[in-house]
């Protein structure tokens, strides 16, 4: 019950999970997660990373501005720990409705050392609620050791995350 994409092309997953979002909403689907958002830079520097937090109105930015010399990783975590916190208030029933599916756009190097969605993810699995998340070469080994064999990669399509999705979600 835990599903994973994958792709080369930047922003391609961003905006796979956001759409398969969308079309699951409109089904009816309650959901919890979030999808990323990406705003080009009209300069030609590194996008504004932005978090929609499903099942709400919100959306917590998630990139920090280090200035055009900056070579570090451009993750706000305060900002990442804010979606996190409300979409455990998600998943706590908030709303008073459980949720079918857990998306959680990445699972990147927050999630590798512990932090940002991990504990979520190990929570919904635990509760029965899949999870579908993307995870970046760098990322594999790691999230493979974390999910200890439960991990399946679905292929990057729509139909391909919808058909698991439906496969996998209880009704």
């Amino acid at each position: 019950m835990l599903g994973y994409v994958t792709s080369d092309e930047r922003g391609a997953v961003d905006r796979l999970l956001t759409e398969a979002a969308r079309v699951l909403s409109e089904q009816g689907w309650p959901l919890a997660g979030v999808v990323q958002e990406n705003f080009e830079d009209a300069s030609g520097g590194p996008c504004d990373m932005v978090l929609h937090v499903l099942a709400t109105d919100r959306a917590i930015r998630i990139s920090q501005n280090l200035g055009a010399m900056a070579q570090g990783c451009r993750l706000d975590p305060v900002g990442l720990e804010q979606a996190a916190g409300l979409v455990e208030g998600v998943l706590n029933g908030a709303d008073g409705v459980r949720p079918r599916l857990l998306i959680i756009n990445k699972f990147g190097k927050q999630e590798i050392e512990g932090r940002g969605f991990r504990p979520l993810i190990g929570r919904a699995l635990s509760e029965d609620i899949p999870v579908l998340t993307a995870v970046n070469a760098l990322n594999m080994r790691s999230f493979q050791d974390f999910a200890a064999g439960m991990g399946r990669p679905i292929e990057p399509s729509l139909g391909e995350i919808l058909d698991w999705a439906k496969a996998t979600s209880p009704a």
